[in-house]
């Protein structure tokens, strides 16, 4: 098949769903910051650091939670409005369904296991803030996999201001109110972890209107149709997928915790905590092309895909990194507002920063090879880089501290992002292009990247250097993008031309509106 370009009008649609995403994953990524915030300013490194390693924990489980019930949903929900759109009611509440046991199961092992953890050694404070959080891993599970359903739908607003905006809203405000209130630990964890079952209960009636704005029968038979099956055979292989996952982005920050102790944890955990608000382009992108790519890959639109895969590389490169080069060049200052005592991994930011602009240097290759139906070379993947991940660290923080706890994350993101594109490449024989992402990364090494270091040169790494950095970053930034937004595929992010008006004798009819609209293409994307 030739290479068919995306058509600017879809690809303005996608930009404005961009758009909103970003809003909401900014807000999220902001908020998450300030819980940071007032973790490290009112707890100190070493509480927070217990803190954060129970909600590692809990990331951790809520990966197996899921039971891969939310990328199911967004990989086969999509494909059932093309084909069989009278078993979209029933898949999804079957999707909810299956994560509320698998939730309900991991909630008991890791309360088992915590309990045990604590007979081991009573004076250790984590198990008990991890039991406090287990109760809710079912809620959670069922949360993130209503949201999925929806945006799976084709809805981007209720998964951004729930799950985006909403949820680490109230999560900050309570945590705050529980720690002002002088509560303990085991009290700060359930602050954090209580909102999620109001933000359940309104996913649930966000999916309902949903399901009954699209038609959906509810009368469809599912059981005893391929569909059980169907759903299975590709989530068992993402559940191991999805748990690696959140295993690599929390797993070092309890690697260590039991290697250096609760205050390196505090330290590690609140760098790591900066690089996942950087990340923000990424999920963006992430939520609003993955059903359109699955649309897309179910009905063999290879050009399509690969003219797809190119501008989400553009844009995840383009937007991602201005903020990975200020936070690596003017680490120590981003660190300082968490106190003095998170300045020691300033080395530790930098070296994150670098590597997650390398790993997004290759684009959504995970997103595409699990819309391809491929879960189980996804679960092989991320099998083998939290294998060198985890690997790595102990001796890596022995010889380097804290700074080689990122070297190690920093090399398996790297192989995590390799693996998936030579699969997509040799395996599937999707020719998505290397260099997607090198245009975008030489613009904001240019526009951003040097006026920040020399600013730090001259002023020195202070806010003043910063704010002068970021300035003068934002003007160049905006200035290259207005003059190269063409290779940097930004017309999706412009506002249609207006039509001249038409002039026509009166009682002539428009030629346009007496012929039904078509498309430029075969398969559109919704």
């Amino acid at each position: 098949m030739t290479a068919v370009a995306t058509p600017v009008r879809e690809e303005r649609g996608l930009g404005r769903r961009s758009l909103l995403s970003f809003a909401g994953s900014a807000t999220s990524a902001l908020l998450g910051f300030l819980l940071v915030v007032v973790l490290a300013r009112f707890l100190g490194d070493a509480d927070s650091g217990i803190v954060l390693q129970a909600i590692a924990v809990f990331m951790i489980a809520l990966g197996f939670a899921r039971f891969g019930m939310d990328s199911t949903a967004v990989w086969l929900l999509p494909r059932l409005a093309d084909d069989e759109p009278q078993q979209l009611r029933a898949t999804a509440w079957f999707l909810i369904a299956v994560s509320g046991v698998a939730g309900s199961l991991c909630a008991v092992v890791v309360w088992i296991g915590a309990g045990i953890a604590a007979q081991g050694n009573p004076a250790d404070p984590l198990p008990p803030v991890v039991r406090v959080s287990a109760v809710f891993l079912p809620i959670a599970a069922m949360l993130l996999t209503a949201l999925a359903v929806s945006r799976a739908l084709g809805r981007i607003a209720e998964y951004v201001l729930i799950g985006g905006i909403g949820l680490p809203a109230a999560r900050l405000l309570a945590v705050l109110a529980a720690v002002l209130l002088g509560a303990a630990l085991s009290g700060v964890m359930l602050a954090w972890a209580l909102p999620a079952a109001i933000a359940l209960a309104l996913a649930l009636v966000v999916v309902a209107r949903q399901l009954r704005g699209l038609g959906a029968s509810a009368g469809a038979r599912f059981f005893g149709t391929e569909l059980p099956t169907r759903t299975l055979g590709f989530a068992g292989p993402r559940v191991i997928s999805a748990a690696l996952e959140q295993m690599l982005l929390w797993i070092s920050v309890l690697v260590v915790g039991a290697v250096a102790g609760a205050a390196a944890a505090g330290v590690y955990g609140a760098a790591s905590r900066f690089v996942a608000a950087g990340m923000i382009v990424d999920s963006a992108i992430r939520v609003v092309f993955a059903p359109v790519f699955s649309r897309m890959q179910h009905r063999g639109a290879e050009g399509e895909v690969r003219e797809l895969h190119r501008t989400a590389t553009s844009w995840l490169v383009l937007f991602s990194a201005p903020v990975f080069l200020l936070l690596a060049i003017f680490a120590p200052v981003a660190l300082s507002v968490l106190g003095p005592d998170f300045t020691s991994g300033a080395a530790t930011l930098a070296v994150m920063c670098v590597g997650a602009l390398v790993a997004f240097l290759a684009g959504n290759v995970q997103t595409i090879l699990l819309t391809a139906g491929r879960s189980g070379l996804a679960a092989i993947n991320k099998a083998v880089v939290v294998a060198v991940n985890v690997a790595l660290i102990p001796p890596f923080v022995a010889m380097w501290g804290i700074v080689g706890a990122a070297w190690a994350w920093t090399i398996a993101c790297v192989i995590d992002a390799v693996l998936a594109w030579c699969e997509i490449r040799f395996l599937l024989r999707v020719r998505i292009a290397p260099d997607a992402g090198l245009a975008a990364l030489v613009a904001c090494v240019g526009s951003v990247g040097l006026p920040a270091v020399i600013a730090r040169t001259v002023i020195g790494p202070s806010l003043t250097g910063l704010l002068v950095a970021a300035a003068i970053g934002l003007v160049l930034f905006a200035a290259v993008c207005r003059l190269g937004r063409i290779p940097l595929r930004l017309v999706g992010f412009t506002p249609p031309a207006p039509r001249p008006p038409e002039h026509r004798r009166p009682g002539q009819h428009s030629r346009r509106s007496a012929r039904p609209a078509h498309h430029t293409q075969k398969s559109g994307t919704p």
